[in-house]
Parts: C-alpha cells; structure tokens; sequence
C-alpha cells in the first residue's frame, strides 16, 4: 500500500503565506487563513509543502487503508486559491448559487480572488462543512 505523500508537518504557516508572490493571492490567503482558524477554533499546520490544513479527522477505506487528514484547508496554487470543503458540496446547492465565481471539483473550490465571492457566504460553507465533518463517525469506512 502507497503510503500518503501529504502529511502534517512542523513547517512555518506564516513563512509559506508569507512567501506567495501574487500580493492579492498572498492577502486572500492571509484572510482565508485567518476565517479557518475561527471557524475551526484549530492551529493552522502545513500539509505537504504548499497545503495549510485545520483541525484533523481519521478517514479508513474498504481496502484497508486509513488515515488522518484536515478538515478544512487551503493552498494558493498558481492559477486560484484551492480551498479544501472536504464534506464535498451535495448538501451546499443553495450556498455555491449564491457564493460567486467559482469552479469546484471533489472537495476542491477553486476561487481566483476572494473579491470574485461572498465572504458571508464563504465562510457559512467552511463552517457547515466542518460541522458535517466532525459530526459524523470518524471511523466510518469511506469508498476509495
């Protein structure tokens, strides 16, 4: 079994936002940073080289494989900033009509500029998800 590339490590946070170079990617990431934290009342920690994740949760698949990974996060990669709603949006219909411009993928939402949506909105999907995530059974086995 491969094991899991991205872990939680001891990086800097504040180094790595620090270091995005597109200034308004570096502030939406600050800003985003800082809703994660309230929202999850959980320190920020790298992922991997370039994932900043919240909080964690122990997922196990059929196959056998298990592990920890973070509730919620983000990474300002080159062409958006990813946010991790790692719910998945079934249940969030209603908020993505109304959050803005935006794509989304499995549980990636991917968001060029934070100006692009709606912050209220925004951060009512973080803490719904997260919500969802911590309220249902950490061991539950997921399909892979």
């Amino acid at each position: 079994m491969a094991e899991l590339k991205t872990k939680k490590n001891d990086a800097n946070v504040e180094k790595f936002i620090a270091g995005v170079k597109d200034e308004q990617k570096r502030l939406d990431t600050a800003q985003v940073s800082q809703w994660m934290a309230e929202i999850t009342d959980e320190p920020a920690k790298m992922w991997g080289a370039s994932i900043v994740g919240y909080g964690s949760y122990r997922y196990k698949y059929k196959t056998g494989r298990e592990g920890d990974w973070f509730l919620t996060g983000f990474s300002p990669r080159k062409q958006s900033l990813t946010l991790y709603i790692m719910s998945g949006f079934k249940r969030y219909d209603e908020l993505l009509n109304q959050l803005g411009k935006h794509k989304t993928g499995v549980s990636c939402l991917y968001i060029k500029r934070l100006s692009d949506v709606d912050a209220d909105i925004l951060k009512t999907l973080i803490k719904e998800s997260v919500d969802y995530m911590r309220s249902i059974d950490q061991a539950k086995v997921t399909d892979e």
